[in-house]
């Protein structure tokens, strides 16, 4: 397994490749993730006696300074002037999985936009304790369920992984979200979710769609620390090596970082987002969300991205450079 951790390098298009891009079909796609809605509206005293204790301590400490409900409402304003045919948020939409908190993160998404046009998956917040996810995904069903039919009345089953076709881009979406130790925040996808992203991988890139992953944990090693890693990155890796994907993008690191998976048939690009909520102790920190430009051409699927960052000052987004090739 061979991964490269780079600044997200971009070089200006020649104008033969800029008018190709603007004669093809194209597809905006917006990422962000990380919000971390917290409210204990509605809790009771029972509900902290676990985990959530460590992590409501955090946030009276020190993630409270961090988190702003004004930065979300600048980002969702931003985004609609942007238009983008899809919006995909890569977990932990909540800070310790109560039930006001899903609320929350449930009316964030439908600002967004409708099912349709917007994709979730849980982070590890998400799935703070074990009661958390199960009681609260029933909120956010419409955004984290895939393209299947399902009788009519019934909800759709939440199941992992999931897709979702939009013309040739297919989203895959994965959960790494458990409960785990105080003082741990790691994921895991485990063999029956590897083996059928595995079959997704190869029916989709049979068809030459361009498969763009959602995951939470970084899957790549040297983007986050141990107590938060992904536990069986290897074997995703090495999934990916065997089978190809076109964009993985994640959250969890709250920074902006980009890698490249080397595999036998081109690098994958392994792109990560701060959190979309972030006031920024530090710039690298601040809230931030990409867009990519998606085309096929005679050389396949070619992607562009550009980043939006948050001013403090001036209480909006501003582009961070015009569109830039995500190299391959």
């Amino acid at each position: 397994m061979v991964v490269k951790h780079e600044e997200c390098r971009c070089e200006e298009l020649p104008s033969a490749m800029v008018a190709e891009a603007v004669d093809s079909p194209y597809f905006i796609l917006a990422h962000l993730s990380d919000p971390h809605f917290f409210s204990p509206t509605g809790s009771r005293m029972t509900d902290f006696f676990n985990k959530r204790l460590y992590g409501y301590l955090s946030w009276r400490w020190r993630r409270r300074h961090e988190h702003s409900d004004k930065v979300v409402s600048a980002l969702i304003k931003d985004l609609k002037c942007q238009h983008p045919d899809h919006i995909t948020v890569t977990g932990d939409l909540t800070h310790l999985g109560l039930p006001d908190e899903y609320r929350r993160a449930a009316e964030f998404l439908r600002l967004l936009g409708p099912p349709e046009r917007v994709t979730a998956i849980p982070g590890n917040h998400d799935a703070y304790v074990a009661s958390a996810w199960e009681n609260g995904q029933d909120l956010w069903r419409s955004y984290l369920v895939g393209d299947s039919i399902h009788p009519p009345g019934e909800n759709p089953e939440i199941s992992f992984p999931f897709i979702r076709e939009r013309g040739d881009v297919v989203f895959i979406g994965l959960s790494t979200a458990h409960p785990c130790l105080p003082l741990l925040a790691t994921g895991t996808l485990g063999k029956a979710q590897l083996q059928h992203l595995e079959a997704l991988l190869n029916e989709y890139g049979s068809r030459q769609q361009c498969r763009v992953i959602l995951i939470h944990h970084p899957p790549v090693p040297g983007v986050i620390s141990w107590r938060k890693r992904l536990t069986d990155y290897r074997d995703f890796c090495e999934l990916l090596q065997r089978q190809g994907a076109e964009l993985v993008l994640h959250g969890h690191a709250h920074i902006a970082s980009c890698s490249f998976l080397e595999t036998p048939a081109g690098r994958i690009p392994v792109v990560g987002v701060p959190s979309a909520s972030a006031i920024g102790r530090t710039p690298d920190r601040r809230s931030e969300y990409n867009l990519y430009h998606i085309v096929h051409n005679d050389r396949g699927w070619q992607i562009k991205f550009k980043r939006r960052r948050y001013s403090f000052s001036e209480n909006k987004f501003f582009e961070r450079g015009s569109w830039q090739p995500l190299l391959p």
